[in-house]
């Protein structure tokens, strides 16, 4: 029988588990705990110039102490900028998630507004009961002498 191109590769698994799930035909992007899941669903940065650096370069290099060092110092440097961005993207997901409860509580606060009390809304009856106290009092000083 003929072999086909696809059928002679052999697949690398990170895990036993992963393996397993693929023997089983199940589909990467449908299991939420894959990488594939994560980066199909937008929440893990998969577009970066910073990944431009690992990419494997098979030239062949005179080594050179000079150009070690500043590979090393480059290759920290980089992961400086990576571990930033996905910072930065991390805090934008959460940003959206912020808006939205925002959002959310005021529906909320709108819907349940007779569960509020007024800060002013026992201040009118106290008031009114000092102004006539009040009155009383200039009353008696009148009447007294």
């Amino acid at each position: 029988s003929k072999c086909l191109p696809y059928e002679g590769s052999r697949k690398k698994f990170c895990k036993s588990k992963c393996h397993k799930k693929f023997k089983k035909k199940h589909n990467p992007h449908k299991v939420r705990w894959t990488k594939a899941f994560q980066k199909a669903a937008g929440k893990e940065l998969t577009v970066d110039n910073s990944f431009q650096f690992e990419k494997c370069r098979n030239e062949p290099i005179k080594y050179q102490r000079e150009l070690w060092n500043k590979t090393i110092d480059t290759m920290k440097r980089v992961e400086e900028i990576k571990q930033k961005h996905q910072a930065k993207f991390i805090m934008n997901r959460l940003k959206k998630n912020k808006e939205l409860q925002k959002v959310q509580d005021i529906k909320e606060v709108k819907q349940n507004i007779h569960l509020i009390r007024a800060p002013l809304a026992g201040k009118g009856k106290q008031l009114e009961e000092k102004m006539v106290q009040q009155l009383q009092e200039d009353m008696d000083m009148e009447d007294a002498p």
